[in-house]
């Protein structure tokens, strides 16, 4: 206390003897005499901190390019051909609007909740900043006073926020303040307002307006009604924490100090405030995280290609608000989506009431361990004895090895349909969970399978192609393929029987095993088919084999759908097409793509393998005729079916549009094991259901067409006995189509009236 009042004393004699004072100033001068070294020094030290101070923040500042080209990260758009939108590829899922598109009350709702001195400011209030950066210093947190300016510079430039020092908050603020400074001097208020709204965050992946709207509401930012600007507003202060999803009357209370600000600034009046609080808000949300559009096999795919070209054209696919126009059609790819979902719910309860796990022990539980091996918390496990405690606990989990009983069994299905004179894939369904994907397996693209008895047609093709008529006729007797493994193959029917004779038109429709491989034995060489194959759209490797005449090679939906298009198209196959244009986020074309083609057959065989292709649609004993019961237009097509019905085809076409659908499992050890595993009835019913859904659209309003006989193919009356040119004097004819570079000659049986005399020899009454 003493030393106090001693102090106290001195301090006192300071202020009044000059005397005292002067001495004492003496002193202080004989000090720094004394230091001057040390204060020079010091002085120095802090001019150099200054400096360096100063470097480090403006080292830290966008450049004037950046400011005059300011570059935010922008959602790629994907397009159908009828102008929806499929899904946005982005990081930040962001899509521009002008801000003349915008209702005026959103502006008025952001300047009085934000800034409302915007328009009377140089980029920062200077008022305001100052009173913030004390508060900084004296509380140690950061005081919310920015400009919308000072928003902006911090989310167009990265000016980051998170995890901050006190020094780093300074820093920030100080770049901030420069930043700003250089925005007012190079943009107009309207566009200061333009680019904050396009970039500011709204939570759930959305980054501006326009995304903000289509995600919380699924509607474009110049619809949004007072209720919802407001909304929006209030969620600028934290998107997180006002997320009106996760806490909606925490997020309408913040609403209700927007509105009170604009009712303060005279924006709105008493009565009109109080009829935007009590009006309700209706939510239609989409998930952020997956793929929520109508064709997300689709789009996936349409991402990898982007990703491939990326290098070539310098774009980042998920920041530079590429625009892509592609093949899709919506409207299909919705009757696509329905028609798989109609067919498979109903025949998914078929089968599971059929499969029985414990017959399968094996197979369940190699789905097990290889579920467990996929696990997260698995492949991060340090240690083998770690990694062996999570088998052997989910070994012994029964809900957890239901959930993979569930998913083993689930009946995946690959669709696609391709417009085959332009080769634009107009629907793709890839696989069962289009509503829940998230980057799986795409049963279109990324499979390969044995096709069986639909590739078959590639046979007949090469038959027909050589010069055999449709009449000719191939026994169906057994035969045993010495193969070159120095195994011998012995195929059978389908049924197990066989005996007869049959023309190519029957063996096809009926699709008769024996039949198919008398022709590649006989008419139709193993390369040549191979060849054809190839030509018509197959880019698999096929090996050459006698056994490819059932389907033993492995082929994608995409291509043996493609390939079927040559038909329907007069012989020309043309290479499916996704990509049709991109542009960049003004306009410019990156790319377009034009269809590339190339003839495969004559305009002659591909009518013949048509007409062929309809009798098995068309006619009693055709293996296709399942798809009559939804579908009564112009159709053609063949079913597939593997052994022991573990993979089920059916590719088909009309005059505008062809179409594949594989159905079967992820896991090929898993059939159907009964008939409902056939093409015809697992996959053929798809095709049927697409085609009805898509003809009756009146929005698509495709017309009735009809298959075009070209001149080149003749109709004539043959000899239903010999299967030639029938005579005056054939008892039974019937009328037949060929290629008529190819005539066949007259019947040699029955020659004159007398052929029944002749046949019946001498002796025999002809009764």
């Amino acid at each position: 206390m003493a030393k106090n009042n001693d102090t106290t004393k001195d301090m006192d004699r300071y202020f009044r003897d000059p005397e005292y004072r002067r001495s004492f100033l003496k002193r202080s001068r004989g000090f720094l005499r004394r230091n001057a070294k040390f204060v020079l020094a010091g002085g120095v030290l802090l001019l150099a901190l200054a400096i360096g101070y100063g470097v480090y923040i403006v080292n830290g500042l966008p450049s004037l390019e950046e400011l005059e080209n300011p570059k935010p990260w922008l959602a790629t758009k994907i397009y159908s051909t009828d102008a929806a939108v499929l899904d946005l590829l982005a990081i930040e899922n962001r899509t521009r609007i002008s801000v003349d598109s915008l209702p005026q009350g959103l502006i008025n709702a952001l300047i009085a909740t934000e800034d409302k001195e915007f328009y009377n400011h140089w980029g920062v209030n200077l008022p305001r900043f100052a009173r913030q950066m004390v508060l900084n210093f004296i509380t140690f947190r950061q005081a919310g006073a920015s400009t919308i300016t000072q928003q902006l510079s911090r989310n167009l430039y990265r000016l980051s926020s998170q995890n901050e020092t006190i020094f780093d908050k300074i820093t920030r603020k100080l770049r901030e303040f420069v930043t700003s400074v250089q925005i007012e001097r190079n943009f107009t208020k309207k566009e200061i307002l333009e680019l904050y709204l396009n970039v500011a965050w709204f939570g759930r992946g959305a980054y501006g307006i326009e995304s903000a709207a289509q995600r919380y509401f699924n509607k474009s930012a110049s619809e949004l009604t007072p209720p919802e600007y407001t909304l929006f507003v209030g969620m600028l202060q934290g998107p997180g924490y006002f997320d009106p999803l996760r806490n909606l009357d925490r997020s309408l209370g913040r609403r209700n100090i927007v509105i009170g600000q604009m009712v303060r600034d005279g924006y709105i009046g008493e009565v009109e405030a109080e009829g935007i609080r009590s009006d309700s808000l209706v939510f239609r949300a989409l998930e952020p995280d997956s793929r929520t559009g109508i064709a997300p096999h689709f789009v996936e795919w349409i991402r990898q290609q982007l990703e491939a070209r990326s290098e070539k054209y310098g774009f980042n696919v998920h920041r530079d608000g590429l625009r892509v126009y592609t093949s899709l059609d919506s409207r299909m790819q919705r009757h696509a989506n329905r028609a798989v979902e109609e067919h498979l719910a109903e025949f998914q309860k078929r089968f599971d009431e059929l499969w029985d796990w414990k017959k399968y022990p094996e197979i369940l539980r190699s789905n097990v361990d290889k579920s467990i091996r996929d696990l997260d918390v698995y492949k991060k496990a340090k240690t083998p004895a770690i990694r062996d405690s999570i088998v052997n606990a989910l070994r012994t989990n029964v809900e957890f090895i239901d959930s993979i009983r569930i998913v083993a069994r689930t009946i995946e299905v690959g669709f696609v349909v391709i417009d085959p004179h332009t080769g634009q894939i107009k629907a793709m369904v890839g696989g069962r969970n289009f509503r829940q994907f998230k980057y799986g397996l795409n049963h279109v693209t990324q499979i390969r399978r044995q096709p069986g008895s639909s590739f078959k047609p590639f046979v007949y093709t090469v038959a027909i192609d050589n010069g055999t008529p449709v009449c000719y006729e191939l026994l169906n007797q057994p035969v045993t393929v010495p193969m070159a493994d120095g195994t011998r193959w012995t195929p059978q029917n389908f049924d197990g029987t066989f005996g007869g004779k049959y023309t190519l038109r029957e063996g096809l429709k009926r699709s008769i095993n024996l039949i198919a491989v008398r022709a590649i034995l006989e008419i139709a060489p193993p390369k040549q088919v191979v060849d054809y194959a190839q030509r018509m759209g197959i880019i698999s490797t096929i090996p050459p084999y006698e056994s490819i005449a059932l389907g033993s090679g492995e082929v994608s939906p995409l291509e043996i759908t493609s390939a079927y298009g040559v038909f329907p198209n007069e012989g020309v196959h043309v290479e499916p097409i996704s990509i049709l244009r991109i542009e960049d986020k003004d306009g410019n074309i990156l790319e377009e793509n034009a269809p590339s083609k190339r003839e495969a057959l004559s305009k002659e065989t591909a009518y013949i393998m048509t007409n062929l292709l309809e009798g098995a649609v068309n006619e009693e004993g055709g293996t296709g005729r399942a798809i009559r019961r939804d579908f009564a237009l112009p159709a053609a097509g063949k079913t597939g079916t593997t052994n022991d019905y573990g993979d089920a085809w059916f590719v088909g076409f009309t005059p505008q549009l062809v179409a594949g659908a594989w159905v079967g499992f992820d896991d090929n050890r898993i059939k159907f094991g009964s008939s409902d595993g056939q093409g015809g009835r697992a996959a053929a019913p798809i095709f049927g259901l697409f085609m009805r859904h898509t003809y009756e659209d009146p929005d698509i309003a495709l017309p009735l067409e009809y298959f075009r006989q070209p001149e080149g193919v003749i109709t004539d009356t043959i000899c239903v006995e010999t299967k030639r040119k029938a005579r005056e004097f054939c008892p039974e004819t019937m009328t037949e189509i060929f290629n008529a570079k190819y005539p066949v000659g007259e019947c040699d049986v029955h020659t004159s009236p007398a052929w029944r005399n002749e046949r019946q020899g001498p002796g025999r009454i002809n009764w």
